[in-house]
């Protein structure tokens, strides 16, 4: 089985949104979050969804569910107090309806603008590998510093990846690395930074462009600019 594991529990504080967390704010009248689930939703290889969400808004999400059609949820789980929590939260709901060596592809919610091609090379890397952790190269210079006033280094800029989503891995390892984490206290940035803690090997896929995670105002601003002008080459033809 490939499951999509889609997390959408933060509630969006960067965002400034009184009104609704960002998943839940609407470009032509459908909610971001929406618009990622659709990618794994139409996928041929995607069995199966599952979906992280603040408790408070899981009515509202079932209601877009029903609205869009979307027929692949199988579960809604409330989220965690961070993100990694909710991540957590999701993986332990795969209990007992999961195999170890099925797969599934953890991606967050408020990062629309994916396509199928990706997901594909995250399934096909996952099951060659183990693991597949989408990055997109750098462009600009890295600096590493220690204290936030003094640069200790700059690595080779050829080099330098920056982790982005989906991050796939077999079911049965990402769910032992996460109970790991929680007997050990750590708290990891991402799924691939709680494989590097404990000296997992990861394996890279090439993102697609202008693969963002819409946190902050100015995000989602990008994001309807980069949709409108995805859809006027469709139907423009430019």
């Amino acid at each position: 089985m490939i499951t999509a594991l889609i997390f959408a529990g933060g509630t969006g504080q960067r965002m400034n949104s009184a009104s609704k967390p960002k998943q839940f704010l609407e470009l032509h009248g459908k909610p971001i979050i929406i618009y990622t689930i659709e990618h794994f939703e139409w996928h041929p290889e995607i069995d199966n969804i599952i979906v992280v969400c603040l408790e408070s808004w899981i009515k509202e999400l079932k209601r877009f569910l029903k609205l869009y059609d979307i027929r692949k949820v199988s579960k809604i789980i409330a989220g965690g107090i961070s993100g990694d929590k909710s991540i957590y939260n999701g993986l332990k709901a795969m209990r007992g309806t999961h195999a170890s060596d099925d797969i599934v592809l953890i991606h967050d919610g408020v990062r629309p603008l994916i396509n199928e091609n990706l997901i594909s090379e995250n399934i096909a890397t996952a099951k060659r590998c183990g693991n597949a952790i989408t990055c997109e190269a750098t462009f600009e210079s890295i600096i590493q510093s220690s204290n936030g006033n003094e640069i200790d280094n700059i690595p080779k800029r050829s080099e330098m990846f920056v982790a982005k989503a989906p991050q796939t891995f077999r079911y049965g390892d990402i769910w032992d690395l996460y109970q790991q984490a929680e007997n050990d206290g750590h708290t990891p940035l991402d799924s691939a930074h709680l494989c590097s803690l404990y000296g997992v090997k990861l394996h890279i896929v090439r993102s697609t462009p202008n693969n963002i995670k819409i946190t902050a105002p100015q995000d989602y601003y990008i994001f309807r600019a980069l949709h409108e002008a995805m859809e006027n080459r469709q139907i423009l033809g430019v």
